[in-house]
Order: structure tokens, then C-alpha cells, then sequence
């Protein structure tokens, strides 16, 4: 079976070793766990448990794109998956999403997840999205940025095919990467939750919602 390298993220991040023993907890075994510390100054002591079973990178506080960019350039695997390091993996995510995606012959998934507290605890039914077929979603696409990113997997062929995220891009470097694959490829959408995603107060939704409006409208008027 293909290896996946997974990349978290990291910085100043309470919930990281959450995220990595989801990630080392997955049924799938032809894994990789990077974990990027974007210039962390709190909270690294939390990995230090791990470092034997993944491969860690340190670099300067570049943002979230940055140390994405710099976990896949580093990576092995044939596909990527994402995992925000104040998320978590439910055990089969891996097995059970990367099997129907090459049974359907994508080159990328998202899928629906469960949202939790900051206690870990499952708040309500999953989150689902629902689309007739693929033109739909991308319609849907092009208003509003309707991907969870810790649920996505990636062919790493996307990536040589139209680039990596955009670093300038602090806040909504997902949503232009999801919109610039929609323009070369079908997106995948499996109804099965993989990730428990985490509402707190120090999200990013939360804390920078003028800078995600600001960039928006970038993204907007360059056309995606």
C-alpha cells in the first residue's frame, strides 16, 4: 500500500500531542508523522515524548502555509494528509479514506468530522456536506470555503501540478489551494467522519477574522 505523510503543524499549540498520537494510533500502517514547530515558544515540551516516532522540524514563525510547504518538500509518502495540531485523527481515518479514493481514482478527499470541545468531547452529529456531483460542490466551492483541511488527503502529483500553499496567504491558504486543485482535478467527498475538529477559543477562525475577510477578497479578485 502507498505511504502517507502525515503533517501537523505546530505552533504554541496546547493540543499537539492529541494530534500526534491520533496520528501515531492510525490502523494504517504505511505512515509518516512530520511535525513542523513554525517557531513555537510555548508548549514544545509536549512533543518531546514523540520524538522517536516521528520526524520533527524546527523552523522560523512563517504561518500555517509555510510549515505545511516545508513538511511536504521534506515527505516520502505518494499521498499527504493534513492535520491541524489542535485536531485529532479517529483511528481508521487513513485505512478507510485512501481505500475508496483509489477505489474512485482521486487525487484528492475530504470528508465529513465530528466537532469537540476543549475537553475532548464529541459536540453533536458530524458535520456533512451534501452535493448532487462534482460541478455542485464546485459551485459551492467558488462562494465559500466548505473543506475541513485535517480531513483532506492529497496525490503529491497536485502539488508538482499547480504548486504549494501560498505563504502569503496566512489565514486562507486552504481555500486557494482547494480552489486552484478544483480547476484541474475532481474533489472527493467521503460521508464518513476521520476527525474529531476542535472548537476553542483560541482558534484561528475565531482570532483573525478581519485578516481571513482581508484575504478573501484577495483571492477573489485574483480570480479563483
Amino acid at each position: 500500500m502507498p505511504k502517507v505523510s502525515i503533517i501537523i503543524p505546530f505552533y504554541n499549540c496546547p493540543y499537539v500531542s492529541e494530534a500526534i498520537a491520533s496520528a501515531l494510533n492510525q490502523t494504517y500502517q504505511e505512515r509518516e508523522i512530520i511535525v513542523v514547530n513554525d517557531g513555537s515558544t510555548r508548549f514544545t515540551e509536549k512533543i518531546q515524548p514523540y520524538l522517536e516516532q516521528i520526524r520533527y522540524i524546527e523552523k522560523s514563525n512563517g504561518g500555517t502555509a509555510s510549515a505545511l510547504n516545508a513538511g511536504i518538500r521534506l515527505s516520502e509518502g505518494k499521498y499527504i494528509a493534513w492535520l491541524s495540531s489542535d485536531d485529532y485523527f479517529l483511528p481508521d481515518k487513513l485505512e478507510k479514506q485512501l481505500e475508496w479514493m483509489i477505489k474512485n481514482e482521486l487525487k484528492i478527499c475530504f470528508s465529513s468530522f465530528y466537532q469537540m470541545n476543549e475537553k475532548s468531547e464529541i459536540i453533536g452529529e458530524p458535520v456533512t456536506l451534501y452535493f448532487q456531483n462534482n460541478e455542485q460542490m464546485v459551485r459551492t466551492l467558488k462562494r465559500r470555503n466548505i473543506f475541513n483541511g485535517s480531513t483532506a488527503i492529497i496525490h503529491k502529483k497536485i502539488f508538482q501540478e499547480i504548486g504549494y500553499f501560498d505563504e502569503s496567504l496566512l489565514y486562507t491558504h486552504d481555500y486557494d489551494f482547494w480552489l486552484r486543485v478544483a480547476q484541474i482535478t475532481s474533489i472527493g467527498y467521503l460521508d464518513v467522519p476521520t476527525v474529531l475538529y476542535r472548537i476553542h477559543e483560541g482558534m484561528g477562525s475565531k482570532k483573525y477574522k478581519p485578516g481571513i475577510r482581508k484575504e478573501l477578497q484577495y483571492i477573489r479578485n485574483n480570480g479563483r
